[in-house]
């Protein structure tokens, strides 16, 4: 498995214990807050109108010889039940490849406006149209900008939650010979086991021509001491030789501001 990095988890146990303690400032009786964290599939569903939310984390990564560590953020704000926006990103990239110096900056960041499509109480299709942009230095980054469309259906079976997602990127710097369109699938079943611990496991993957296709598997438990805060730990396993070997993951999800 992949070595964890002494200063990203330091970072991560800070932004934890900050969290928890910010909780008691927030009303209790406010809205619930709506986790896209930590699986791949983002659900159909928005955040609570006008509800300011923040997920904060730490990944580390390996691939075959390779590592990375960073601290993925996003912000998202609904601006009513049908459409919202979602910043996210890296502020911080730790990240060795090939046996070259390591390399450390801030990541890419995406700009996402989302329209959800509610059906009835357990039922949802969103749709997402994002662009990545190139705010991270060529050595961490693609250096270009990706397009992304991403369609999502979100359903409640009992106890269990499914968010199921088919997205297409074109992306801005591809391999020669090799296409620009990449294709990506993942569906993510939720459930609680407690009335405050949640279970999470997903497969995802992506396609594109004249490179190998990736997949995982996703598996993750949470815990929410209140409905305004989420804590997640989870691990991916690799399926295919294009797919990181591991990785290893935590993060937070509470509420920042009610703007309105």
């Amino acid at each position: 498995m992949a070595r964890q990095n002494p200063a990203l988890a330091a970072k991560l146990l800070v932004s934890l214990a900050l969290g928890a303690m910010a909780v008691p400032l927030h009303a209790q009786d406010g809205p619930p807050i709506t986790p896209y964290r930590p699986s791949v599939s983002s659900p159909a569903q928005l955040p609570a109108p006008g509800q300011l939310e923040l997920e904060l984390g730490g990944l580390s990564t390996k691939t075959d010889d390779d590592r990375r560590t960073s601290l993925p953020y996003t912000f998202k704000l609904g601006f009513n039940e049908q459409w919202g926006v979602v910043i996210g990103g890296e502020g911080y990239v730790s990240s060795r490849v090939d046996g070259d110096p390591r390399q450390r900056g801030i990541g890419d960041t995406t700009l996402e406006l989302k329209r959800a499509f509610l059906v009835d109480d357990g039922t949802a299709f969103g749709l997402e149209m994002a662009v990545k942009l190139p705010t991270a230095k060529d050595a961490i980054g693609s250096g270009r900008s990706d397009y992304i469309l991403n369609g999502i259906y979100s359903q409640d079976m009992g106890i269990v939650h499914m968010d199921a997602n088919l997205n297409a990127t074109r992306l801005g710097a591809y391999e020669a010979g090799s296409g620009r369109i990449q294709k990506g699938w993942s569906a993510s079943f939720s459930a609680p086991v407690s009335e405050k611990w949640g279970v999470t496991t997903e497969l995802s993957g992506t396609r594109r021509s004249g490179q190998a296709n990736t997949a995982q598997l996703l598996l993750a438990a949470s815990y929410s001491p209140t409905k305004r805060l989420t804590i997640d730990w989870g691990v991916a396993r690799g399926l295919t030789s294009a797919s990181p070997d591991w990785s290893l993951f935590s993060g937070i999800v509470l509420p920042l501001a009610k703007l309105w």
